[in-house]
């Protein structure tokens, strides 16, 4: 099943930026090994915001809720870390659902 990710990350004024960059490059080392493992199809930084969007393929949403859940990011500044989640279909299914029912064979 495929995810869209969209990580906005923020932290406490007790914090330091350095902490911060600290974490993220803990982070930044997990999301590359799990891009790497196939895990994250790809991912990418929004230019000017702590901002982070990947797209996943995880087996269930029960494995996608376990990764998220041990996150380096998430373990040490998760209640600073807002999440969406977007399941994701391949537009070929969807092209392909629409040309049928076009055609009479669905709905």
């Amino acid at each position: 099943m495929l995810y869209f990710l969209d990580f906005k990350v923020d932290y406490s004024s007790e914090m330091s930026q350095r902490a911060l960059f600290e974490i993220w490059a803990e982070e930044a080392d997990a999301a590359l090994s799990a891009k790497a493992a196939g895990i994250v199809v790809d991912l990418w930084k929004c230019v000017g915001e702590r901002r982070v969007v990947c797209v996943v393929n995880v087996d269930s949403p029960d494995d996608l809720d376990r990764i998220l859940f041990d996150l380096p990011i998430m373990k040490k500044n998760g209640q600073h870390v807002q999440v969406h989640v977007t399941a994701l279909r391949r537009y070929e299914g969807f092209a392909s659902d629409i040309k049928d029912r076009v055609n009479g064979i669905a709905g």
